[in-house]
């Protein structure tokens, strides 16, 4: 390119790649302007000086800066407004990348959630089995039983909740009954309900489930006729020569958040054991 020569903004457009709707509009808010307009026709008419304006903006636009941030970087003189404004990108860059990393493991996990839900419908896995829960941090919520199961799992208490200490949770849901031969006498109960957090509680009240030995057997089906998966493993137990503790917990691996036909409705019964 001729350093003394001015390029239409046609010409601009094929040299830069880059529209001519948005070289006017650079023009318009005083980003790249041009060197030249003809008075007989408004031609814009720009220098190679000025066409070097374009690899910075797109570098620039490829950093996530805004055009008016942009526009204090192109007309600065000194490195103040480069230090404060990347410096304030860099801390909205790293709570854009918080909250992408929280969406990405919330839609993984519940795609996991899907896949084993199909697995053990597909595959008819409901035999009992005994195994080792790894170890799982979860915030909770304690509440009264109501044995309504839709009210439980899709919880407008647990929602507001995890809004008001502002954390991310993700996974199943999951209700931990302190005594589960009181819920399935329905009995009054008190009920916690949890999910895996993403990130740190701070001072809100967590709870460790897991890292012991528990007897699982899957339930595919209505929530109300999950009684029988209980006395399919406490059953279970008994012959094997194992004892059953009080707690129990229920891991709704697909139900009213994902699929409106109960009969696909899968459920994960783990209640603690020992010899």
């Amino acid at each position: 390119m001729d350093k003394k020569k001015l390029y239409s903004i046609g010409e601009v457009s094929k040299i830069c790649n880059i529209s001519k709707k948005a070289l006017r509009f650079y023009d318009k808010i005083g980003i790249i302007c041009p060197d030249k307009i003809s008075e007989d026709n408004n031609y814009r008419y720009y220098s190679k000086e000025t066409l070097l304006r374009v690899p910075v903006i797109k570098y620039f636009k490829q950093m996530g800066f805004r055009l008016e941030e942009m526009k204090e970087f192109l007309e600065g003189n000194s490195y103040a407004a480069h230090e404060k404004g990347f410096r304030l990108k860099i801390d909205e860059l790293r709570k854009r990348e918080e909250e992408i990393r929280a969406s990405y493991i919330s839609v993984k996990d519940w795609y996991d959630l899907i896949l084993e839900a199909n697995s053990v419908i597909r595959n008819n896995v409901t035999e009992v089995s005994v195994k080792y829960m790894d170890p799982m941090t979860t915030c909770f919520l304690e509440q009264e039983f109501s044995y309504n199961y839709m009210e439980s799992i899709i919880n407008i208490e647990w929602t507001n909740y995890l809004e008001r200490i502002e954390k991310d949770i993700t996974g199943a849901v999951i209700l931990w009954f302190p005594n589960y031969r009181e819920k399935l006498e329905e009995k009054k109960t008190k009920v916690r309900i949890l999910q895996k957090i993403i990130k740190d509680c701070g001072d809100n009240p967590i709870m460790t489930l897991g890292g012991t030995m528990v007897a699982s057997c899957y339930h595919i089906g209505p929530h109300e006729t999950l009684a029988q998966t209980y006395e399919k493993i406490t059953s279970w137990v008994r012959e094997h020569g194992y004892k059953c503790g009080e707690e129990a917990i229920e891991r709704y691996v697909t139900d009213y958040w994902t699929i409106r036909n109960s009969e696909e409705f899968v459920t994960e019964v783990l209640i603690k054991v020992t010899r």
